[in-house]
Formats: C-alpha cells, structure tokens, sequence
C-alpha cells in the first residue's frame, strides 16, 4: 500500500538507449491513463461523519463570531439571522424550519443521499448555534476581524460539506445543483444569491454592519469559486 514500484533498466543496456527511453515511456504513460480514467475513490462512512461535523462546527463558529458582531449571513441562514435580531427567536431553530421546503428539491433534483446528509448537515448547524456560546464567549471582536475569519471558516465548512455530497440548505442547494447540472461556479452563484439576502437587511441593520456582512459574503463566495471547480475533487 502506497509503495511506488520503479522500472529498473537491464544492466546490459545503456540508460539512454531508444530501447530503454521506450520501455519507461511507455510505463509512464500507462500509469498517466491508469490514474486519470481509474474510478474515484468513495468516502467510507466515518470520512463522511467528520466531515459533516467538522463542516457543521466550522459554520457555526462563524454563526457566533457574526452574532457577536452583529453581522449577516446570505441564504436561509441570513433569513434566520433576520428573524432573530427582530423578534428575538433562537437562529438554530429558526433557521432549521426556513430550510424544510429546501428539501423537497434537493430529494427531487439532488437524490436521496445528498438530501439526508443536508437534513444532518442543517440539524447538527441548528444544534451547535443555540449550544454554543455556553462554551464560547467573546468579550470584543472587530467587525472586520469576523467578516474575515467568518467568511474563511464558513468557506472552509461549506467545501468539506460540498466535497462529501451534503449543503447547509438554502441557496447552497441550488448553487450546486446548478454547478453539477449547468457547470455554473457554485461560488458565483452563492455570491450574487448572499449579496442579495444580505442587502436586504438594511432596514434592520446598520449600514456599516451590512457592508461588514456583504465583505464577508464575497470572501466566502470567492473562496468556494477558487476551491470548489467542477471535476477537480473526485471523491464520492
């Protein structure tokens, strides 16, 4: 396992004969198209578990590290974020309900597989935003510091999500079944959707707070529009 075997030359030919140039070559380009049209590697279902967890924990840092500086998220989750800067309902629960009907369309155009591992992904979300800050308070933190560190994590925690076949719901839903079915970059999509979402919250919240929000939306989105291209993970 993992050993690379060398193709070692006949000690009664030269290393820079045709014959010798030939043989590696012809080694070296089998092994090329072995890799390249080999089939992709699955996730076992414990790569699955961390993944969606690590995925789930990364956004909701970054849930708390918005609601401490009184920033916006795009998507069902900035809904939820609206609701509960207005009437004071818990995000995790808030934003749980937003993201049933997103399930329809993910079990219809996505499959049984992804839809359930969003329905986890979404639940585990909701879980650790309301539980959380019992084990982690902030007593200051730069609005720029937190769109910044919160655009990168929610990133970070989208991708692990995206590579193992399961969202957040939402425009997330939608951003990547338009890239797998149209090959439209799911960051772009998600850019203009949470820009949008975002802008939106400007009768509720403080412009320098919306433009906070809307940095850290484009740092998230160009981050998924760097990172996550068609065909370059091939991960099951």
């Amino acid at each position: 396992m993992g050993t690379n075997f060398a193709v070692l030359p006949d000690m009664s030919t030269p290393l820079s004969s045709p014959a010798n140039s030939g043989l590696v070559s012809s080694v070296d380009a089998a092994a090329a198209v072995s890799a390249s049209s080999g089939p992709a590697l699955r996730h076992g279902r414990f790569e699955d578990a961390q993944a969606l967890f690590t995925g789930s924990l990364f956004v909701s840092i970054t849930m708390m590290l918005f609601a401490q500086a009184g920033l916006l998220t795009g998507s069902t989750a900035g809904i939820a974020f609206l609701l509960h800067y207005v009437t004071g309902l818990p995000f995790g629960a808030t934003f749980f309900v937003i993201n049933i009907p997103f399930y329809w369309f993910a079990w219809k155009r996505m499959g049984a597989e992804f839809t359930i591992k969003t329905f986890v992904s979404v639940a585990m979300l909701a879980l650790m935003a309301d539980v959380g800050p019992r084990f982690i308070h902030i007593d200051y933190l730069n609005p720029l510091y937190a769109a910044v560190a919160g655009g990168l994590l929610m990133g970070s925690g989208c991708l692990f999500l995206a590579r193992h076949h399961s969202s957040l719901g939402g425009a997330t839903i939608v951003s990547l079944y338009l890239q797998d079915r149209y090959g439209i970059r799911a960051g772009k999509v998600q850019m203009m959707i949470d820009c949008t979402v975002v802008l939106l919250a400007l009768a509720v919240v403080p412009l320098e707070r919306v433009a906070y929000s809307v940095l850290a939306a484009v740092i998230m989105s160009m981050f998924l529009w760097i990172s996550h291209r068609p065909g370059r993970y091939q991960g099951n």
